[in-house]
């Protein structure tokens, strides 16, 4: 190999390298704005909301299925009935219904 093959073999990697470092910083700049990103209040708690609301439907879905029901199927039943119950001003005897059936469900799993 000549000494000119091997000056340009050099020159080759030298900008392979420099590239190469280019990427490696962005790279960091872009992950120290997603760190960023992430630990700002309102998508922490926009984590934990869906963190919780996907437990929550799968718990629902694994109660309906030995029913045969899924929970995609029933979403638009569900929501007429939300809206009737926004419309008709009734969420807050809704929810008291919600938690005396909660405390039945309750009392009975744990009576069996």
């Amino acid at each position: 190999m000549s000494e000119h093959d091997k000056m340009t073999m050099q020159a080759a990697r030298k900008r392979q390298l420099i590239a190469e470092g280019e990427l490696y910083r962005v790279s960091i700049v872009h992950a120290r704005a997603n760190v960023g990103h992430a630990l700002r209040p309102e998508t922490i708690l926009q984590g934990v909301v869906q963190t919780v609301s996907g437990f929550a439907g799968h718990r629902f879905e694994s109660l309906l299925a030995p029913g045969g029901f899924r929970l995609q199927s029933l979403m638009p039943y569900a929501m007429t009935a939300l809206s009737f119950i926004g419309r008709k001003k009734l969420v807050k005897p809704a929810l008291v219904l919600v938690a005396v059936a909660a405390v039945a469900t309750g009392w009975l799993r744990r009576k069996h």
